[in-house]
């Protein structure tokens, strides 16, 4: 295999373009990573009402290197069927994900076509595997953005939830839990985005190739020409992933009023896409409620601190590194910093309580020298691990490996 191009079938969940959220620019950039190291990618995903797909805004260049096609697949939470599964002992989670439609499609593609390698993105598509073994000699490979169930463990705590809604979610972790670690071996290797996660996975049982490879990461050679405002924050994220949302209730709630009341001259911006009602309708001082931007990069660029109040999620966030690749300080909690290669006070800020992100702030707003420096050090951490065609690369040499 040394000398010849692998050809693999990429399985997403959810549409990797346009790439507007950490799952999608993480998809994408694997993808660009392996079609940039003489690899070929065909993609195959699933689309739903919350991630539709968007054939009209990929490049021709793209569409005719990918080759893609999607199914549509209704995730509309069906109360009913969420609770039976809890009763049956299954994960409601992963179910909602199997569609008659692209079983029939990924049969059609794997009789047409050999491939080397299928690429899954995500454990929900783990059910179809059954189905990629009986029509194709492919090794089955899991792209692994997170640990799953620790998602749903994690947003138990610092929730203030009825006795339902825990009841709910405790189950589900649970059932997504057992389902998770027992299909991890019906891979033929895994490779989540960071070590913690393949440790997570090698110390409960995962007996197949594991190893951490970080999301690749294109660094922004230009910059918008847009003036960076003094005395700002800000956050931006999908607020329709709950862990996103959990975080800017706490950042409000416990954390912005000791930084007004400290520093009353800082404005916070959030964006994202999603806002929830409580949010978009919610007052607080100097607090503005952006919503979906067009450009990341240009918002991210207008602003100077960057925050990121997760309390739960699991994998890396995606946002964080495109903050950094251009070279903005951030403050983060450790759960949201998990599995970035960073050093705390060099090129990042970690905080836990609200008395640490105060301080954290404090320091970043007063000391311009010292704020500029931490980008400085963010934008050279990007460059130097997470590149996306060395990172392609290595992922590429790990497939030849196990061929």
């Amino acid at each position: 295999m040394e000398n010849k191009r692998i050809k693999i079938l990429q399985f997403c969940y959810k549409p990797p373009f346009p790439a507007t959220d950490g799952g999608t620019i993480g998809m994408n950039s694997i993808t660009e990573g392996l079609l940039n190291n003489d690899c070929d990618v065909k993609i195959l995903t699933l689309y739903s009402d919350k991630h539709p797909f968007q054939p009209e805004l990929m490049q021709p260049s793209y569409r005719e290197k990918t080759r893609i096609e999607a199914v549509y697949v209704d995730l509309k939470p069906k109360i009913s069927d969420a609770i039976l599964c809890v009763f049956l002992g299954q994960s409601y989670v992963v179910k909602r994900f199997v569609s008659d439609k692209m079983k029939s499609l990924l049969v059609k593609t794997l009789k047409k076509e050999r491939f080397d390698i299928v690429q899954l993105e995500s454990i929900m598509l783990a059910p179809y595997i059954p189905l990629i073994r009986k029509h194709s000699k492919a090794k089955i490979t899991f792209h692994c953005p997170n640990v799953e169930h620790l998602i749903w463990q994690r947003r138990i705590k610092g929730s203030h939830l009825n006795f339902f809604k825990k009841w709910y979610l405790k189950n589900t972790a649970l059932n997504l839990k057992v389902y998770e670690l027992e299909h991890i071996n019906d891979f033929d290797a895994v490779f989540p985005v960071t070590d913690i996660d393949a440790d997570y996975f090698k110390e409960h049982g995962c007996k197949k190739l594991c190893k951490g490879i970080p999301i690749g990461f294109d660094n922004v050679e230009k910059l918008p020409d847009v003036m960076e405002e003094e005395h700002t924050l800000f956050h931006i994220g999908s607020m329709d992933w709950f862990p996103n949302e959990q975080g800017i209730q706490w950042f409000l709630s416990d954390v912005w009023k000791k930084i007004h009341e400290q520093l009353p001259h800082i404005k916070t911006f959030l964006a994202g896409r999603n806002m929830p009602f409580w949010l978009k309708n919610g007052k607080w001082d100097n607090v503005n409620v952006v919503g979906e931007v067009d450009d990341s990069i240009l918002f991210m660029s207008s602003k100077k601190i960057m925050v990121v109040p997760l309390l739960s999620g699991s994998g890396i966030r995606i946002k964080i590194l495109e903050a950094m690749s251009i070279g903005k300080a951030v403050v983060a909690t450790s759960i949201a910093a998990e599995g970035i290669m960073y050093h705390d006070g060099e090129d990042i800020l970690i905080a836990d309580t609200p008395e640490e992100f105060v301080a954290a702030v404090k320091r970043l707003d007063s000391d311009s020298d010292y704020c500029r420096r931490v980008g400085e050090n963010a934008y050279k951490l990007i460059r130097e691990k997470y590149d996306s065609n060395r990172i392609g690369s290595e992922l590429s040499d790990y497939y030849r490996q196990i061929l």
